[in-house]
């Protein structure tokens, strides 16, 4: 996902996706240890992904503390 499409959520709307995405890099994991996993550059998608929801709920945090 583009850090820009994330910005246009809102904090609730991140937190659900932060869970989801972490969800499914749970399965994705457990699909790498079964040796069921088609893509494994998947995981790195997914952990960026992670990131990237860190990083806009970390900058909209240190935005409410600037006001």
């Amino acid at each position: 996902m583009k850090p820009k499409e994330l910005r246009e959520f809102s904090d609730d709307e991140l937190k659900a996706q932060l869970k989801n995405l972490k969800e499914q890099l749970f399965h994705l994991r457990f699909q790498l240890a079964t040796a069921q996993l088609e893509n494994p550059m998947r995981i790195r998608q997914v952990k960026k992904d992670i990131a990237r929801v860190h990083t806009i709920l970390r900058e909209r945090e240190l935005k409410q503390g600037a006001r």
